[in-house]
């Protein structure tokens, strides 16, 4: 099946919780119906039909896909987290389907776009302006970005959050996480209202743009006096819940130094990693959002723009010193220190049967493969990535056993497992073993 790339094109955000919930069920219907059509077709021939596999076609895959992209807010959010989870426990074809939800959404009309800065700003809104240019410079899954400039010459770039996000967070989460059951990408019995609690809490926070502006200007000041790093500037004065205002700074994406020479994609992924244990160690504060997109590349100085704080989280300081033991554990091959840590954090627990205890802890030993190698960890030439993939097929049988490890754990795998695939795509190669002893 060839994939459609996705059409890119001003689309109304439905904006009622009623519409959006009508909208993700009649996508369930949908599939229902597809899934009826195609058990038909395999009786008829003899078969018999395996649900799984009526469930998770491409054509299925394509629906939701689109209607997560037409919708925006939680929905397309959810969807995002669900295609990076679940991305390597597909099949090819539909993780890259999946992936699509990854790309740049659909953005507002004018129109709509008008409405909302009204709301934020009032109807004269745009006196404080010498242009501002309605078509986004970039469009996501909450909000989509202008660039703008005022009349007292600041050159701004300006998001915008989606109508009615905010107000369909829950119900959007609970739609999706019901797709999620029907699909067979939740195993049966898993209790998965914990994670779905906290992703609710999670997207309000990242739907509340004043917050996002705090921790904006307090990376800002962390990062005040760094050689490395540039934020953007926070302009307060037209930041609202709504809509949150900052400096423009011009970059490329961070994905453009594939084709930069080896030392420089060695220098930007060792600032990104060491920047990881930082923020544990040190700020005990973390942006966990792992989309490339939120680091872009300056090339006239070679830094690092860091962007969108609306993910970021605050780790007690017990968390870090549990981290700090696991890791020293894993550096030292001592699997007894693993083991004892591991359950401090909560990745194992007493009730676990001792064959999935063993088989998560040789997964963990694999991950910290790439920090006990001394001298350069080559990560254009590996396959971790791989190996860990097919480990992680075993843990299908022993999903009755599933338990959630606390939230802030996830976050910060998920956070190391995006540093880990941008560094794998720009081929970099690092001393990590001596970062990271740096940092324990």
């Amino acid at each position: 099946m060839t994939e459609r790339k996705p059409e890119m094109k001003p689309l109304p955000v439905p904006s009622s919780r009623f519409v959006r919930a009508a909208k993700l069920g009649g996508l369930a219907s949908s599939i229902a119906g597809s899934v009826m059509a195609e058990g038909a077709k395999s009786l008829a021939r003899g078969q018999r039909p395996v649900m799984s596999d009526l469930l998770l076609t491409p054509q299925n895959a394509l629906k939701v896909a689109d209607k997560l992209a037409q919708m925006r807010g939680a929905a397309m959010k959810m969807g995002q987290l669900m295609s990076m989870d679940a991305g390597e426990m597909l099949p090819p074809e539909l993780a890259q389907i999946m992936a699509r939800l990854r790309a740049e959404a659909h953005f507002m009309p004018p129109a709509q776009l008008k409405k909302v800065l009204i709301t934020a700003w009032g109807p004269d809104f745009l006196k404080h302006f010498k242009k501002f240019d309605v078509h986004p410079i970039a469009a996501a899954s909450i909000g989509q970005v202008h660039r703008a400039w005022t009349k007292d010459g600041r050159d701004l770039a300006i998001k915008v959050q989606y109508p009615g996000v905010r107000k369909s967070i829950d119900s959007d989460v609970d739609n999706v996480a019901t797709l999620m059951k029907i699909s067979g990408l939740v195993p049966k019995g898993l209790d998965i209202s914990p994670m779905l609690d906290e992703a609710k809490r999670q997207l309000h926070e990242e739907a509340d743009y004043e917050r996002e502006g705090r921790y904006l200007a307090l990376f800002g000041q962390l990062k005040s006096q760094s050689a490395d790093f540039t934020v953007p500037a926070l302009h307060p004065d037209l930041t609202t819940r709504e809509v949150l205002a900052m400096s423009f700074v011009e970059g490329v994406p961070i994905e453009s130094l594939e084709t930069a020479p080896q030392a420089e994609r060695d220098r930007v992924m060792r600032l990104i990693v060491d920047l990881i244990f930082r923020e544990l160690f040190d700020y005990r504060l973390m942006q966990t959002d792992p989309n490339f997109a939120n680091f872009r590349y300056d090339p006239a100085t070679g830094r690092v723009i860091l962007l969108d704080f609306g993910a970021t989280r605050e780790f007690p300081e017990d968390f870090a010193a549990r981290y700090r033991r696991l890791l020293r554990a894993g550096l030292d091959d001592d699997m007894t220190g693993v083991r004892d840590a591991a359950r401090e954090i909560g990745f194992l627990h007493a009730e676990m049967p001792a064959d999935l205890e063993a088989l998560l802890l040789d997964m963990f030993r694999m991950s910290v493969e790439p920090l006990r190698q001394p001298g350069l960890y080559d990560f254009g030439q590996n396959d971790l990535a791989l190996r860990m993939r097919d480990e992680s097929l075993a843990l299908q049988s022993h999903r009755h056993h599933f338990r959630f490890p606390p939230v802030d754990s996830l976050f910060l795998q998920r956070k190391f497992g995006g540093v880990y695939l941008l560094a794998t795509k720009l081929r970099a190669r690092i001393d990590l073993r001596t970062l990271v002893e740096s940092w324990l």
